[in-house]
């Protein structure tokens, strides 16, 4: 805590007055302001103790301590920030006593559960202690009932033109510190009639920016940031478009615009990207906004800016880079397309220390998190692990590896996931064959061919939009696709059709046409019927062996391995989720294979359409099918939604 009563008002204030008077034009006509300019000094004369009692005798409080201090130097203000002409000394400080009549108006938008403390805070109107004399509808109250220890008031500032609740600063010395920071910030940019704003305070800063860029570059993030931090507060440019490079990595996007950077062309593709990405997840299609960070760009530069923004929403966004980092990043993203999230992340973090920045204002690789299959490798923990780590030739200790996001198994999947939406799911394993390769052992024929890398809920909508035909025995599966261990190749689909034993037809055999493969369908949580599981193994073109467990009774044919008895999973259902989770670390076991959570959970893989994993139906057997206009809303998943009558065969 600040010891307020031993801070150097005088100096501190000096300070102010001088820049303040040597950032006015020769020329300007100050108007009441001649005075303080003429004697570059903002303030009045000081009070005595005497006053200062006679103050509080008036008031019926003793002032706090660090509003003592400062009227001991100055009886008030000028000029205290951009927006507080004058603010009040012994004689101008008086009870708000809800004179504006913001009490009320807080009050009314209470809640009707609305807590002791958000009434107190509508309360201040009535009780604080009124500062500001005069303001650009500006209003600066200190809280009598909100004092810590050393019996400093917080005080309050509020705008109606903010558009955001009241500041709070904790004392009186920390508002005045405020007023000072916004006072340059306002300063920093001068115009075209105003003299360059420079001075020792400005030099200071902007040898700190100098300094927080190397220590950036150096792995040092943490302390960059404090130090870039405080230079924005006060203005100084660019701070913030460093510091956001910063935030960016730590998977924070509000707020973060890149100021002063962003529409510098040799910036621009680097910094745009995420910035396009950030509008393009949030804007609803509504693209006005979109050059409001751009202000100050060619129109070169807005035209990248609205190509950029097409790219992300088709998914097409490619981060290139030049050298050898540039080379990692396409190794990384081949890794990244078939679910090797982990291996592309150390590829693209042991690439690191060879990037190169675009310019000196550039502090780390960021274009990569807009790129649909590199972005989702982004978390806080491996932004911060980047950030940590040594580049553009700088030195410093090397960071430590995050740990990896893939457990390396099956079991992940008996975990429930978010909103417990995971209750069903099936999976193709095939040994010895690219994930390319899956489309001709799994797909309906020889011209089944994979969609472009998307999430598997923008592959199932897009497939929606199209398709114009839906069958209650027609069961073709949207699976994502990608490797599975040394050797296998997955396709998975994450919200199957409700399981049908009767119906069901294994691609076991099929697919593991001149290899191996294995089959899964889980759902032992599904909400569609009773629990079931299946597994079948195929070889050459013929099941080797399988089983089903459904309606509590076990069906089995061929030779089991002992690890994989179903007699050892589902002897006792109590605890369906131990059953699977046994089951699935079964076959992971015996087969040396795992799926990647984080690619299919939350990245982007090829997907393709698989044959119909039911039989045909059989006769006597009658089924529905539904046809769409050309114009025709699409069923959400529903085969009973539709305009056009079913028709039944």
């Amino acid at each position: 805590m600040t010891d307020t009563t031993a801070f150097d008002w005088r100096s501190f204030l000096l300070r102010w007055s001088g820049e303040w008077a040597d950032s006015l034009p020769d020329d300007e006509a100050r108007g009441e302001d001649e005075a303080a300019w003429q004697a570059r000094w903002l303030g009045f004369p000081p009070v005595s103790e005497a006053r200062i009692a006679a103050m509080e005798e008036r008031l019926g409080r003793r002032m706090p301590p660090s509003y003592r201090e400062f009227l001991k130097v100055t009886d008030g203000w000028r000029h205290a920030g951009g927006f507080v002409w004058l603010l009040a000394g012994t004689e101008g400080a008086r009870w708000h006593d809800n004179e504006s009549g913001l009490a009320d108006l807080f009050e009314e938008h209470l809640d009707e559960d609305a807590g002791p403390e958000e009434r107190r805070e509508a309360d201040l109107w009535r009780r604080g202690l009124q500062l500001d004399v005069e303001s650009d509808i500006t209003h600066v109250l200190m809280d009598p009932d909100d004092v810590d220890e050393d019996g400093e008031w917080a005080v309050y500032t509020w705008a109606s033109w903010r558009a955001s609740p009241p500041e709070r600063h904790e004392n009186f010395l920390e508002f005045m510190q405020d007023m000072y920071r916004e006072f340059h910030s306002l300063r920093a940019r001068p115009s075209d009639n105003e003299p360059a704003f420079v001075n020792d305070t400005t030099r200071k800063l902007d040898e700190q920016v100098e300094e927080a860029k190397l220590e950036a570059l150096r792995g040092n993030w943490e302390e960059a940031l404090r130090a870039l931090d405080e230079a924005k507060e006060y203005g100084r440019p660019r701070a913030g478009g460093l510091g956001d490079q910063i935030r960016r990595l730590l998977g924070e996007t509000y707020m973060v615009y890149f100021d002063g950077l962003v529409t510098e062309p040799r910036y621009a593709p680097e910094l745009l990207p995420p910035l396009v990405a950030e509008h393009a997840a949030h804007s609803y299609r509504d693209d006005s906004t979109l050059t409001f960070h751009l202000r100050g760009a060619d129109d070169d530069l807005v035209s990248l800016a609205y190509a950029t923004l097409d790219q992300v929403r088709s998914g097409t966004c490619r981060y290139t880079a030049i050298g050898p980092f540039g080379e990692a990043v396409e190794r990384a993203r081949e890794l990244a397309r078939w679910g090797d999230t982990d291996g592309a992340w150390r590829t693209l973090r042991e690439a690191l220390p060879l990037w190169d920045p675009l310019g000196p204002d550039h502090l780390a690789p960021l274009g990569w998190v807009a790129d649909p299959l590199l972005g989702p490798l982004l978390t806080p923990e491996r932004g911060r692990e980047l950030l940590s780590t040594p580049r553009a030739g700088q030195a410093g200790p090397a960071s430590s590896p995050t740990v990896d996001l893939d457990p390396g198994d099956l079991a992940w999947l008996a975990e429930p996931d978010p909103g417990n939406n995971r209750t069903s799911y099936r999976f193709v394993l095939v040994e010895g064959v690219e994930p390319a390769d899956l489309p001709g052992r799994l797909g309906e024929g020889d011209d089944t061919v994979l969609n472009e890398p998307m999430t598997y809920w923008e592959a199932r909508h897009r497939a929606l939009q199209s398709r114009q035909e839906f069958s209650s025995y027609d069961d073709r599966a949207r699976m994502a696709v990608g490797r599975a261990g040394s050797g296998w190749s997955f396709a998975f689909d994450g919200d199957p059709a409700p399981f049908s034993a009767q119906r069901f037809v294994s691609p076991a055999a099929s697919a593991g046409v001149g290899s191996r493969a294995v089959v899964v369908w889980c759902g032992l949580r599904t909400w569609h019927g009773e629990p079931f599981f299946h597994l079948s193994v195929g070889r050459d073109g013929a099941e080797q062996y399988a089983f089903t467990y459904a309606e509590g009774e076990v069906r089995q044919s061929g030779e089991i391995p002992a690890a994989l008895n179903p007699s050892r999973f589902f002897h006792d259902l109590d605890d369906s989720s131990e059953a699977e989770r046994s089951v699935l670390e079964a076959v992971s076991g015996e087969f040396g294979v795992h799926l990647p959570r984080h690619a299919i959970v939350n990245g982007r893989l090829h997907t393709f359409v698989t044959r119909s994993w039911t039989r045909p139906p059989g006769d006597g057997e009658t089924y529905a099918v539904i046809r769409l206009h050309q114009n025709a809303p699409h069923p959400a998943g529903s085969e009973s939604t539709g305009d056009d009558e079913p028709g039944t065969r």
